[in-house]
């Protein structure tokens, strides 16, 4: 079992800054890649960014170039970092955790970005 525990969500101007973090916690040792859904009020959920156990990282079109994943393996923690949000960036943000063939995610964390 893998616990996650979001924090770092908020409203922000456009063009401003967030920092997601989520931290993991339970059996983190199964853990292969972590990474970051959104969903927006009527729209589907999205994969946002993902980043593997080496360190390999993967984004959505619509965030690359602005948002960055990081991850501190100490702290068994996951970052991201988000800048020049826009207001299409408005979303409950959830993180996952791929543990083998399951998929563990948090309770989601709002951004809003008022424009």
């Amino acid at each position: 079992q893998v616990h996650l525990v979001e924090s770092g969500g908020g409203l922000v101007q456009a063009g401003g800054s967030l920092r997601l973090s989520c931290t993991a916690t339970g059996n983190i040792f199964s853990i292969n890649a972590m990474g970051w859904y959104r969903q927006a009020p009527g729209k589907q959920r999205e994969l946002v960014a993902t980043i593997t156990n080496g360190g390999s990282t993967n984004y959505a079109d619509s965030v690359k170039g602005r948002f960055t994943i990081s991850r501190d393996n100490a702290k068994n923690t996951v970052y991201l970092q988000m800048n020049s949000l826009k207001p299409e960036d408005t979303a409950v943000y959830n993180c996952n955790a791929h543990a083998n063939i399951l998929l563990y995610l948090g309770q989601g964390t709002q951004v809003t970005v008022s424009s």
